[in-house]
């Protein structure tokens, strides 16, 4: 098995949110990869720019950013064309890799546009650099950027950031301080083309917690009545938990639950409801192991919003 290390350069509406296209705020013009080997070995490169359809002219802050010319971009080929080359040239046994959670998301997006994306069936498993580089390096990070990464590791800065085939080449030498290994354990998963049927759903383990995508919904209400959706258990032993708080809408437009495990303690849910392009709904829903403490916070924030619910109603 390959890894395939990549990362886009994508261009945007020079009107703002008025002319954007809903279906793609961001047009990919440029794609770069590393192919790597199973041992992190660097096996070829892939870079071509991609002559845009959507926002034809190139906005002043991607030119600036990247460098890219419109000239550059007039003389390539269109996205179907380079997209079908960058397919083949990945391979059939291949993981992507990438920094961040955007890229393959805007993939999909452009893909399903030029409808390509039988070329790419999902959910797809990769590996999102930064996300493993903030857990296994510094933990204590929120997030990261690349030239974060590289500086921290004392990597060489030989090119240039902002063109993809190099940004793919920094993020393949942050995998290689990584301790891949225990990277294989949080791998990520990415649900744009999301479940469609109960049996297509998502169940996943980490270490830390457990994730479930469900199938979509008509909408919320349907979601939240759903069984499995509401679901609390400990993903350390597989046994249902004692509910202390039943769901409600907290903050962040997220639904927190909580239990108790009488093995593994206080068990935290969370759903954050999601919607797809067409309109339909999904669940996210993740399920941790938590301190007394923030335990605690889950409480004072069913009691605050309780709270101010009442006071809504005494003024109305």
């Amino acid at each position: 098995m390959n890894y395939v290390v990549v990362d886009f350069e994508w261009n945007q509406s020079m009107g703002g949110r008025d002319a954007m296209r809903k279906r793609v705020p961001f047009e990919i013009i440029e794609i770069g990869a590393v192919l790597l080997d199973e041992d992190l070995n660097e096996i070829d490169r892939f870079s071509q720019t991609v002559r845009p359809k959507i926002y034809r002219k190139l906005h002043r802050i991607t030119k600036e950013l990247t460098g890219i010319t419109q000239e550059e971009l007039d003389a390539s080929d269109p996205f179907s064309y380079v997209l079908v080359d960058f397919m083949l040239w990945c391979g059939n046994d291949f993981t992507f890799c990438t920094w961040g959670n955007t890229d393959l998301i805007e993939l999909q997006r452009n893909m399903k546009y030029y409808h390509l994306d039988d070329l790419l069936p999902g959910p797809i498993k990769y590996y999102n650099v930064q996300k493993l580089f903030r857990e296994l390096v510094m933990p204590q990070q929120r997030s990261a950027a690349l030239e974060t990464a590289i500086e921290y590791l004392g990597i060489p800065e030989n090119e240039n950031f902002h063109r993809a085939v190099n940004d793919a080449a920094y993020t393949a030498a942050v995998m290689r301080h990584l301790d891949m290994e225990a990277a294989s354990r949080l791998f990520s998963v990415d649900y744009y083309q999301n479940p469609k049927s109960r049996a297509q759903e998502i169940h996943i383990t980490y270490d830390k917690y457990y994730k479930f995508i469900s199938k979509e919904f008509s909408g919320r209400e349907e979601a939240l009545a759903d069984r499995e959706v509401r679901a609390l258990r400990c993903y350390k032993c597989d046994n249902d938990v004692k509910i202390k708080i039943r769901w409600f809408s907290g903050k962040s437009h997220a639904y927190y639950c909580l239990g108790y495990c009488p093995v593994h303690g206080w068990i935290r849910g969370k759903i954050r409801i999601k919607k797809t392009d067409e309109n339909r709904t999904y669940v996210v829903k993740t399920v941790r192991i938590i301190e007394e403490e923030r335990a605690q916070k889950i409480r004072h924030m069913k009691e605050e919003i309780a709270d101010k619910r009442r006071e809504r109603r005494h003024t109305e």
